[in-house]
């Protein structure tokens, strides 16, 4: 199986910046898409940005300019930066691995949306 832990998360003024961090772990995984989604009280998950291991990126339209998400496939690694934050991005960050094939038991098996179990960003006005 395959586990994500995440870290980064914090305090931080309107106008500053918190950069995020994901970890896959597990053995013989690769994941074709990597993501962040967040969670604000009294609403919907919503979709913040992804990145394929081809490093195809997207991103939702109200983090365009300011966020930006990144990958090493090396470390199995996903970062998210944070720049120019807002009070309404506060909220529960959780991070994505979608399309995972791991090798186990002699054979290979397929996952998709493993979710880490999210850190909190709180962006003060």
């Amino acid at each position: 199986q395959v586990q994500l832990v995440e870290s980064g998360g914090g305090l931080v003024q309107t106008g500053g910046s918190l950069r995020l961090s994901c970890a896959a772990s597990g053995s013989s995984f690769s994941i074709n898409v990597m993501g962040w989604y967040r969670q604000a009280p009294g609403k919907q998950r919503e979709l913040v940005a992804t990145i394929t291991s081809g490093g195809y990126t997207n991103y939702a339209d109200s983090v365009k300019g300011r966020f930006t998400i990144s990958r090493d496939n090396a470390k199995n690694t996903v970062y998210l930066q944070m720049n120019s934050l807002k009070p309404e991005d506060t909220a529960v960050y959780y991070c994505n691995a979608d399309r995972v094939t791991y090798y186990s038991s002699f054979s290979y098996h397929y996952l998709n949306d493993v979710w880490g179990q999210g850190t909190q960003v709180t962006v003060s006005s």
